[in-house]
């Protein structure tokens, strides 16, 4: 029976060791992500957000608790296993973007479908530029395109898989008001159309507000915040 749960962390736990002392970053954190929805985890700076999503995405490995991607726990699976399931299931989208410089916009987006083993990869990373209204800009290299292009170019990377889950770590941080509403909506428009679930770090409650659920991360604990009046963000 396939679980009704895309993402379940369950008694999660991450600490550090700094000078001889442990200090606890996420504590006995549990968090069940349906099929499909726009979740935001909000917090101050340092509470622990990125951490928590890269024990989600598999990144990281945690001190406690697990971590089950569709239904597959995959702490119990070694690094290989582990890149398969990221490749099978997820997308990111990062504040910094993560483009390789060395590659065009196109590149950047046929990389992972490379990776995969996708013959396919240059017509689908093609269709994936074209979704975010960078066709022309597919031969440039990330220093020839602006802030804004660059994450457009992320997004197209990130959605052109098709991922089941996809993880959004503070995706409008490094750019302008204007331009992160316009990303904002692009996100919100592709996860819509793809059915994706999106799984959200931002300190914008702006943004967070346009998720059906905002979870608020502080001291290592995760509290479900009330929203009144949300727009529902997929329109």
């Amino acid at each position: 029976m396939q679980s009704p749960y895309i993402v379940e962390a369950l008694s999660l736990s991450k600490a550090v060791v700094s000078n001889d002392t442990t200090l606890p970053i996420l504590t006995d954190l549990n968090l069940a992500v349906p099929h499909g929805e726009r979740l935001a985890i909000i917090g101050s700076s340092g509470s622990g957000k990125s951490t928590l999503l890269g024990l989600l995405a598999g990144l990281d490995t945690p001190s406690g608790g697990k971590v089950l991607i569709a239904g597959a726990d995959i702490g119990a699976m070694d690094e290989d296993g582990r890149a398969g399931m990221r490749a099978k299931y997820m997308g990111f989208v990062f504040q910094s973007f993560q483009l390789l410089g060395s590659l065009t916009a196109l590149e950047n987006v046929m990389l992972p479908l490379q990776l995969a083993g996708r013959r396919d990869a240059e017509a689908v990373a093609v269709d994936a530029l074209a979704s975010v209204g960078l066709t022309a800009r597919g031969t440039h290299y990330p220093k020839q395109l602006s802030g804004g292009e660059q994450q457009r170019v992320a997004i197209a990377r990130a959605f052109a898989a098709k991922p089941a889950i996809l993880f959004a770590d503070e995706p409008t941080g490094n750019l302008d008001v204007a331009t992160g509403e316009a990303i904002i909506q692009l996100l919100f428009d592709l996860n819509a159309q793809n059915g994706t679930t999106l799984v959200l770090v931002t300190h914008d409650m702006h943004l967070a507000r346009r998720c059906q659920r905002v979870l608020n991360l502080q001291q290592g604990v995760l509290t479900e915040m009330r929203m009144p009046d949300s727009p529902s963000g997929a329109h």
